[in-house]
């Protein structure tokens, strides 16, 4: 189950507010105490609160006075390095809200003109824009030509390549094809020195193989009782 998102505003009811305060400072003294573990840094948490006569110090305040005096000793640009004021963290805030919304005004200002294009091409005049609407239109369809340009470009780098891959194919040819067409391929196996009993054996072998026409013999010995040197008894 997804966790809800909560609104980020202040809690108005003191007892709510009191209570998610004592879970939240909680929560932030653990992360504190995992990333100085888990980082290998010096880190330290002071608060302050209208709840507490006296603020809480972690993990001392001991190592705090030794963290502050760490960051005293350090450049004045280097303290000021990632720093962020409430004033400042607003005004990013606010910076990315008027990107966002001006992306979005974009985009809706698009689909509207598209729309009015295609309003357009079925027949309706431009009796009803005014110069700003025109404007707009006449980019639109500036992109839509160029873009149709660029796809027409396309396609005979498209032709070509598919020329290429089947004059390729057509140029291949498999043993299984050039057997079927009738023509002789030739394999060539690797030589390798075999001894002379392995190679009389092997031309014995090819000579039972062929026919009588090809050994040039009148006649070839059977198998069977009458064959003295058969190989099956």
């Amino acid at each position: 189950m997804t966790r809800k998102k909560m609104k980020l505003s202040y809690i108005t009811k003191d007892s709510a507010r009191k209570a998610t305060f004592r879970k939240r400072k909680k929560g932030l003294l653990k992360k504190a105490s995992e990333l100085s573990t888990l980082c290998g840094i010096e880190a330290s948490v002071i608060i302050y609160s209208p709840y507490d006569a006296q603020p809480e110090v972690w993990p001392s305040p001991a190592g705090a006075q030794r963290v502050l005096s760490e960051f005293k000793n350090m450049p004045k640009m280097d303290q000021s390095m990632g720093m962020m004021s409430q004033k400042s963290f607003l005004q990013q805030r606010i910076e990315l809200a008027n990107k966002q919304l001006k992306r979005q005004w974009r985009d809706n200002r698009e689909k509207e003109i598209t729309q009015v294009m295609f309003q357009c091409l079925a027949g309706q005049g431009l009796e009803n824009l005014n110069m700003m609407d025109l404007n707009d239109l006449g980019w639109l369809l500036e992109q839509n030509l160029k873009d149709i340009d660029r796809r027409i470009s396309m396609f005979p780098q498209a032709s070509q390549s598919q020329g290429s891959v089947a004059t390729a194919s057509a140029t291949m040819t498999t043993p299984e094809a050039m057997l079927k067409s009738g023509e002789k391929a030739q394999v060539k196996s690797p030589e390798r020195g075999v001894s002379p009993e392995t190679e009389q054996r092997q031309q014995l072998i090819k000579d039972l193989m062929h026919s009588p026409e090809d050994m040039g013999l009148d006649s070839v010995l059977s198998f069977g009782d009458n064959n003295p040197i058969a190989f099956f008894p």
